[in-house]
């Protein structure tokens, strides 16, 4: 049989095909040939046979028939072939395939050779692809090349021992006799792979880490020393003296110094020797500082060295290097609630980040921006900000707008400046605002009484022409329903008022409910606005019920329903029509254990009723239904409703009250939706009685980390066949060490009865960083949907 090619003949001919075809047919005609010679058990060229399979293992073509001869090739006496079966054997086998075993002995006999080089291939192939049973038995010969005095077999033995205690733990404290003198190593190799073995060990065991506590001043010795040190053409990298090193070092003294005031103090000097020595030319030294800074802001240390660590990340936002501008963005992110006004110094810098072509440099500035709004800089910042958001990309609009909203609620200077921003925010980018936004925006108009006149004027000029950006639509139908006739008379005194006739103020509410852009809720507000003005204008009305009267037969059954009220209301209850469209009260957003906030419903904002202690047992369910009859606004009004013959004559109240519909409270089983990270969400469930297909899911957020989470947004999705109601959530902040909750109504309508799925998305700011979740709910107790 002829001998088969070599590997550089094989590699020459594969890079000759031209089609993946031909390449695939060369392959499949020399791995044929392996496998001949492998069965024909031919010594002579098993490793040149391997070395080639292993090519086109990395190729991504199957090689896994050859890991019986890495084997063969391991237990060979040849270096050479040790040297391939070992590659091999990293490269084909892991813990996964109980083969790996039968190479126990094979590891064994050769972590006890007396060539050094054969030491190291195994001791490579253990730290490489070592499963917890071979770790178990060579635990103790790697321990003992620990302590061996070879600097070539003591990195590779320390390399090996970080992966045996990733494997079992509980092994860690058979190294740490050897760990005592690995420190005093003059070998960057073993200094650099000893300070891995115990940034390991601290990390996985806190007894770990208060014993090696004391091993800081030794740490920081080194460390002066690679600083301070001359030009060594061994170590040199752009001029800096082991930058790996250095980096090690300093990662393993931020774990020692951690929430420790002694070891914080024993290196706050190194840290300033290092932050103001290290050349920041090349990318070398700018890691170096990177690393520097992390230490420095994890760790107890001086409030002037934390200055100089932001300083730091504020000249890495002059950097090129779009990376390292990331980096700088990124960290200053997590210090801002910690250092607020030292990176306040480097604002405007991060300001012109936003203007950066790169959309991740882009996103992190819109992040940490908002999160240096306050009140001293509130009109500056949001000039920066609504300037974004009028030129940035569509993928960042929504939070943009959403972080505009949050900001100008905290820190409005004033109810007009707070007024005009929203509607700047709702002009720019309408279609992407959240949901709430409209009702929130109405009970800021409603609740600033003095600026009735300007802000339906503005809105009114808003929407002259272009109804594309519906929430802007809908407020400003809210508003000229609500106040038309302050529209009309022209009493605007903030800015020059307009000349506007009844006719003009209805031709555009008409212009909504018939324009092709305007969404279902959209009209319903345009709808109820031309219900209103029948008690504002005095001129108009016939013209109003003309319009109304149409909508009674519309196919959109919401327009239907409200139409046909709205003329039974004009033809049977005229005398109670200016008390129920009068103009809306002042509201308030309460907030209590449950979602209280304002609550929009068809198209109108109400004011939320208040939590009311549990009633006196003398007060009978008939005095709380009228109760909410008086908010219909008159005491004289008595509802008329049937009863059955058969069932005795029940109070107005009672009766209103099984409308509502009573909750059935039976008990269904509440389940976990999330929990990871300390956020967990509960669901807990309850059915109507009226309408069994409706399920109402109440959730409940809790936070079990030691920082709040703010900023907090709950999202849902169901499948096409259910239909789902999100109403407000009763805060946005979940209190750490689960101090409070924040709990939010879901009502869900599953016509069909099917089995209930929900993906849900979660969204929140914690300790700096900007947090994003989706997960998915299916277990679901059959009672909340059957």
């Amino acid at each position: 049989m002829p001998a088969p090619i070599r590997l550089r003949e094989l590699i020459r001919t594969i890079r000759t095909a031209r089609t993946q075809a031909e390449e695939r047919e060369m392959i499949q005609k020399e791995c044929a040939a392996i496998r001949s010679s492998f069965r024909e058990e031919d010594n002579t060229y098993r490793c040149r046979n391997v070395a080639k399979l292993l090519y086109m293992h990395m190729l991504g073509y199957p090689a896994h028939f050859g890991q019986l001869e890495c084997l063969k090739l391991i237990a060979s006496q040849k270096f050479t072939d040790k040297r391939i079966g070992y590659l091999g054997a990293m490269l084909l086998l892991d813990e996964r395939q109980d083969v790996h075993l039968l190479m126990t002995n094979c590891i064994k006999n050769d972590l006890n050779h007396s060539t050094q080089y054969v030491q190291g291939l195994a001791l490579c192939t253990l730290g490489c692809m070592g499963s917890s049973e071979m770790c178990r038995d060579l635990a103790g010969e790697v321990e003992k090349l620990l302590k061996t005095s070879n600097s070539y077999l003591r990195k590779k033995a320390a390399l090996c021992a970080v992966h045996v205690i990733r494997k079992v733990p509980e092994l860690m404290e058979m190294f740490l006799p050897a760990t005592k003198n690995l420190l005093n190593e003059k070998n960057h190799g073993v200094l650099h792979t000893s300070v891995v073995l115990l940034t390991e060990m601290c990390e996985r065991s806190p007894d770990m880490l208060a014993h090696f506590r004391k091993l800081v001043p030794q740490l920081v010795r080194i460390l002066k020393n690679l600083i301070m040190s001359g030009y060594s053409p061994e170590h040199d990298v752009s001029g800096i003296s082991d930058p790996f090193l250095q980096v090690r070092i300093l990662r393993l003294l931020r774990i020692l110094g951690r929430n420790d005031d002694d070891s914080s103090e024993a290196m706050n000097d190194i840290l300033a020797q290092v932050a103001t020595n290290t050349e920041t030319s090349k990318n070398v030294g700018n890691a170096i500082l990177y690393e520097t800074v992390l230490t420095i802001m994890d760790i107890k240390s001086e409030s002037g060295l934390r200055v100089l660590a932001i300083n730091i990340l504020g000249r890495f936002l002059l950097n090129n290097d779009k990376n390292i501008r990331y980096v700088a963005l990124t960290s200053l992110l997590k210090t801002v609630q910690t250092d607020h006004n030292a990176v306040q110094r480097h604002r405007s810098t991060i300001v012109d980040c936003l203007k950066d072509l790169d959309v991740s440099i882009k996103r992190r500035a819109m992040e940490l921006s908002f999160a240096l709004v306050n009140g001293n800089n509130v009109r500056g910042m949001m000039k920066e900000l609504l300037y974004f958001l009028d030129s940035c990309e569509p993928e960042f609009k929504a939070d943009c707008a959403s972080g505009i909203f949050l900001a100008a609620e905290k820190y409005a200077p004033s109810k007009r400046w707070h007024i005009d921003t929203i509607m700047r925010v709702l002009t720019t980018a309408g279609s992407y605002v959240r949901d709430d936004a409209v009702p929130n925006l109405i009970q800021l108009i409603t609740n600033s009484v003095e600026m009735h006149a300007y802000t339906v004027q503005r809105l009114y000029k808003a929407i002259l022409g272009d109804y594309s950006q519906q929430p802007l639509v809908q407020v400003a139908s809210w508003c000229i329903g609500e106040y038309g006739d302050l529209l009309v008379s022209g009493q605007c005194e903030e800015e020059e008022p307009i000349q506007v006739t009844e006719d003009e103020v209805l031709d555009i509410l008409e212009s909504v409910l018939i324009s092709n852009m305007s969404a279902s809720v959209t009209r319903g507000y345009a709808l109820t606005a031309i219900m209103k003005l029948s008690t504002r204008f005095t001129c108009t009305v016939n013209r109003i019920k003309k319009v109304v009267s149409i909508y009674g037969s519309s196919i959109d059954v919401e327009l239907q329903q409200r139409a046909v009220e709205y003329n039974a209301l004009f033809k049977k209850y005229d005398h109670m029509r200016p008390a129920l469209l009068e103009r809306m009260p002042v509201m308030e957003k309460v907030t209590t254990n449950g979602p209280t906030e304002i609550v929009q419903t068809n198209g109108e904002t109400e004011t939320p009723v208040q939590e009311s202690k549990p009633p006196h047992s003398g007060l009978q369910p008939g005095s709380q239904a009228n109760d909410l009859l008086d908010l219909l606004g008159g005491n004289d009004i008595t509802p008329v409703i049937p009863t059955a013959p058969t069932s005795k004559p029940a109070s107005a109240g009672g009766e209103l009250l099984d409308l509502l519909g009573d909750l059935n409270l039976t008990g269904i089983p509440s389940i976990t939706a999330y929990n990871k990270n300390g956020l967990k969400i509960d669901f807990s469930f309850e059915r109507s009685n009226t309408n069994p297909s409706v399920t109402v899911i109440t959730i409940q957020a809790s936070n079990s980390t030691e920082l709040d989470m703010t900023d907090f947004v709950f999202q849902a999705a169901v499948p096409k066949t259910f239909q789902l109601q999100l109403l407000s959530p009763s805060s946005s902040v979940i209190p750490a060490f689960n101090s409070g909750t924040i709990t939010q109504v879901i009502k869900v309508l599953n016509p069909q009865k099917q089995q209930l799925r929900m993906r849900i998305k979660l969204t929140y700011n914690h300790k700096g960083s900007a947090m994003q979740d989706l997960a998915e709910v299916n277990n679901f107790p059959p009672q909340s949907w059957q």
